[in-house]
């Protein structure tokens, strides 16, 4: 049977394909802009017929209609990165978090995570019957191997990416054709206080550095103030559309990248529609899964490898919390530490984390004596390099505790200095003065 035929044979409705759902089973589903919305939909409508079946996902952008309070007790949400529509689900007790590092998502299912069915969405097939996974690739490839069905939205809104992000028509049970599309992660101006803090970390940033960069508008800032550099790389976790922006300026081209060189290396692409249209069929951009791009080892082969990560609060030793608010779980690791790790491995390489110095309208200092009770560690204090606020650059790698201490009360806010300064002297025993 040739592709065209089996594909043929594969077409379905989601009301036909969630047939393959039973109680008790593990549901895997697409991630970020990637996730699917026929399916789930199908889903939710039908959310009476299910008891007890974990879906696992990640971040989802837009209306995830499973999780709705009508899906509770039917669909059980498991992940280990929690965003805008998943926290309470989870602070409810309606869903379960797990710690654990992006880049291990992929070998964990299968094992740790179970995968009965896994959803994902991707183009419609090439002339060779490869569809590709889009803007998604991460964990996709292992649950679509791993699941006993395996269910995919083939959505021509879908761009078609390159590298490692490909599935052939062989590997689907059931395909759905629709078209609808991709959400989008909207970017606000940035503020001062990010652009400042923009100014900071591009002055670690040299001519040939490859990149990584996180979600939202400290990333932002940092790429608009990177128009004076030349001959930038690209090795991320995720790019939005700032990216896409200095690649059309000639600033990023990956010239001098020691790995994947002339390409730019992801596993997700999250922004608005213009940058979905710059990625479709655009051979400078490759994705692969998430267990190779976030991969210490992989990370370091890139020579100047920078990662700029942000976080919520940072104590007086250096230790970086980014992902809960005391005991409340708001995010997940992400792949953060793989990329502190990998950068400090590297040659030449600087790893950074960016942070306003105030949250809640100026109200809490985001540099504090100790975090706040129950937060996760994130990155160890043994893994920072620098941290930067809007007040400057402090310096950790091979400092003391005391000259840590002394360089972070001088990027915290002035309102919050005394309080940090107290500390220090009852701390360490000695003047601030005599140690800034």
């Amino acid at each position: 049977m040739n592709w065209k035929d089996e594909y043929a044979k594969k077409l379905t409705t989601a009301d036909e394909a969630i047939k393959d759902i039973h109680d008790g089973d593990w549901v895997v589903i697409g991630h970020a802009a990637a996730v699917p919305r026929v399916v789930p939909h199908a889903m939710a409508v039908h959310c009476n017929d299910y008891n007890n079946v974990k879906v696992f996902h990640m971040t989802t952008l837009g209306d995830n209609e499973v999780l709705h309070p009508e899906c509770f007790g039917h669909f059980r949400h498991v992940s280990n990165f929690l965003s805008g529509n998943s926290r309470d689900v989870v602070f409810n007790n309606h869903g379960d978090f797990f710690p654990a590092y992006f880049k291990d998502v992929p070998p964990m299912i299968g094992r740790e995570i179970p995968c009965d069915v896994a959803i994902f969405q991707a183009t419609p097939p090439d002339e060779n019957g490869y569809c590709s996974l889009g803007v998604s690739c991460d964990y996709a490839p292992a649950a679509i191997r791993a699941a006993k069905s395996v269910i995919v939205e083939i959505n021509d809104r879908v761009p078609f990416t390159y590298g490692n992000s490909m599935i052939h028509v062989s590997q689907i049970d059931h395909a759905i054709e629709c078209s609808y599309a991709l959400p989008e992660l909207g970017s606000a101006a940035p503020t001062d206080v990010e652009l400042a803090i923009g100014r900071h970390c591009a002055s670690l940033i040299e001519d040939g550095s490859t990149l990584q960069l996180g979600i939202g508008a400290i990333p932002n800032a940092v790429l608009l103030e990177l128009v004076d550099k030349n001959d930038l790389g690209i090795h991320s976790e995720m790019f939005s559309d700032g990216v896409a922006d200095l690649m059309k300026r000639g600033n990023i081209n990956g010239s001098r990248k020691t790995l994947h060189k002339g390409k730019v290396v992801t596993t997700f692409i999250m922004g608005s529609q213009n940058l979905y249209d710059f990625c479709n069929h655009n051979e400078a951009i490759e994705l692969y899964p998430v267990d190779y791009t976030n991969d210490p080892s992989v990370i370091a082969k890139n020579y100047r490898m920078v990662s700029i990560n942000s976080c919520l609060e940072v104590d007086l030793m250096g230790q970086v919390a980014a992902e809960s608010i005391g005991m409340k779980q708001y995010s997940g690791i992400g792949g953060q530490i793989d990329f502190v790790r990998g950068a400090s491995m590297a040659q030449e390489g600087k790893s950074i984390i960016a942070m306003p110095s105030t949250a809640a309208k100026g109200t809490i200092s985001k540099v504090k004596p100790f975090l706040t009770p129950g937060a996760a560690v994130s990155t160890t204090r043994n893994d920072v390099n620098y941290v930067v606020t809007e007040y400057g650059i402090a310096q950790l790698k091979g400092r003391t505790l005391k000259q840590r201490a002394a360089a972070l009360i001088k990027i915290a806010h002035p309102n919050f200095r005394p309080a940090l300064i107290e500390e220090f002297e009852r701390r360490f025993l000695c003047s601030y003065k005599e140690n800034e």
